[in-house]
């Protein structure tokens, strides 16, 4: 990592700094850093004051991050033909600014929309007309393929997504997975809006309302970063407990569906249940039940009294043993194991090779989570989460998740056990941001890692504002478990993952 500046999560470092590389010697190095177990944590283009397009990438190598970036042409060779993790970030960067990855062996649009630089773009769209785009397919030929088209508007109420399936007789032999309907142009917004700044945490979280603390912890830190603001230790506590329980619902509320997707009735109507409990203490925290609101630079915005505490934790012990109990009963089911068992399998090296993330990572043998190699707010203080089954098949997903209820579980009891002085901070609250500057975040949400970068001018506004979503690495994960699977399959296989559409689109 000779090429590259190493950094600290959530660390204010000069964009001078950064090291400003030749693009072969950029290319060199990035491969030879994911080759070697090296994984892709930020890859994006920007333009700079002097209008020269630049690429930079933040890679995590064990417990450290490296920085380095490089000037970037219309046409440049591409990075994937040697190194999987890469595709998906070529094709942004081709989309949003018109650069073209020379040989990317997977050349498609990623979200509909005309490139940041108003060029005629890579895909040979025409954007004159209301035509959504070009997205040629992959096709498998044979007298007996046949084509499975779903979406993107779905029968239940799910966010739109299409997916289309070659298929011999009952048996997928490829899925490809389009999206991009709920495109919002979130980044712009976040580069646009920064007069005043109290407006960002808003757009931040609506990024993924299901994953609103976690975007808006990784906001928070890049801005308290930037501006030199402290967060005291009660707060990181009520953060850090909020985060869990934001994590506890959305893994019980899948589990349940889990259950439902396989005709197991009573984990569905259990866990439907206790999913509002856990949503209703988040509102106990922030008077909302998705944390919006709760999480601003500085702190939190409501005061965590006593009587909230005492509501949380007395939840929280009087649920425990009940979710026990239904996660016994749902993976002691002789009907679920057959369902859950080799169904939906991510082998390790498939899913090393694609860099996914979060409990979908983990359940291939990833061990990788951020709460343990860049702990931010309380996570330094609570004991690490371990994986027993982590084969990458619908049970090992499952499973992890059930096992990072009961873990979360006890890290908010622990937590709570602590004397928590979270005074408020005032709202609204005008910051000034560091100048010519750099902050990368990374937080472990409940998908898995939710980083977001920034980088200021001279003047400390916002030049570049980045956000990754853990779905940008695991859609594809999810397209590969279905390789040689029933098409029956497809809804346990997708709820297993449950990634996020509106998360992935911004």
């Amino acid at each position: 990592m000779d090429n590259f500046l190493h950094i600290q999560n959530g660390q204010v470092v000069s964009r001078a700094d950064i090291p400003d590389l030749d693009f072969s010697i950029f290319q060199e190095a990035v491969l030879n850093a994911t080759r070697h177990s090296g994984f892709v944590v930020q890859f994006f283009a920007y333009t700079d004051e002097q209008s020269i397009l630049k690429l930079i990438t933040v890679i995590r190598a064990g417990l450290d991050l490296y920085t380095a970036g490089c000037s970037l042409a219309d046409e440049y060779p591409s990075l994937t033909p040697e190194c999987e993790k890469f595709h998906m970030f070529e094709r942004e960067i081709a989309e949003q600014f018109g650069a073209h990855p020379k040989n990317h062996p997977w050349l498609k649009m990623v979200r509909y929309h005309e490139n940041c630089r108003g060029k005629k773009d890579v895909f040979g769209n025409d954007y004159s007309h209301d035509i959504p785009g070009n997205y040629p397919y992959f096709t498998v030929d044979g007298d007996a393929i046949h084509e499975v088209a779903v979406g993107p508007v779905h029968a239940g109420i799910i966010e739109p997504g299409h997916f289309r399936f070659q298929c011999a007789g009952e048996e997928v032999l490829s899925l490809e997975i389009q999206l991009g309907y709920q495109h919002r142009g979130v980044e712009k917004l976040l580069e646009q809006a920064e007069q005043p700044l109290t407006r960002l945490p808003t757009i931040v979280e609506s990024i993924a309302g299901d994953t609103a603390i976690g975007h808006s912890l990784c906001h928070s830190q890049a801005i308290e970063a930037l501006a030199g603001l402290k967060v005291n230790d009660g707060a990181k506590v009520v953060r850090t407990i909020a985060l869990e329980l934001e994590r506890i619902s959305n893994h019980v509320g899948d589990l349940g569906a889990l259950s439902g997707d396989v005709a197991f009735n009573p984990p569905l109507n259990y866990f439907g249940r206790i999913r509002g409990e856990f949503l209703n203490m988040l509102l106990t925290l922030a008077g909302n039940r998705f944390g919006k609101g709760l999480v601003r630079p500085g702190g939190i915005v409501f005061p965590v009294l006593e009587e909230q505490r005492r509501i949380v934790r007395d939840k929280v012990a009087e649920e425990t043993p009940g979710i026990a109990d239904v996660c016994d009963l749902l993976f002691s089911a002789h009907t679920v194991l057959a369902r859950f068992e080799h169904t939906g399998t991510v082998p390790r090296n498939t899913a090393e090779k694609l860099g996914l993330v979060g409990f979908a990572g983990r359940a291939s043998g990833l061990s990788y989570d951020a709460r343990i190699t860049f702990p931010t707010e309380a996570y330094a203080q609570l004991e690490a989460n371990k994986n027993k089954r982590t084969v990458g098949d619908v049970y090992s997903r499952a499973n992890v998740r059930r096992e990072e209820i009961m873990h979360s579980l006890q890290s908010i009891t622990d937590l709570l056990r602590q004397d928590i002085d979270a005074a408020p901070i005032a709202v609204p609250a005008y910051h000034t941001l560091a100048p010519d500057s750099f902050v990368v975040t990374i937080n472990e949400a409940w998908r898995g890692e939710v980083s977001h970068c920034m980088l200021t001018d001279k003047n400390g506004s916002i030049l570049r504002y980045k956000v990754k979503d853990p779905s940008f690495h695991n859609w594809t994960g999810l397209a590969m478990s279905l390789r040689n699977q029933g098409i029956s399959d497809f809804p346990l296989c997708n709820k297993s993952f449950n990634l996020s559409y509106c998360g992935f689109d911004l």
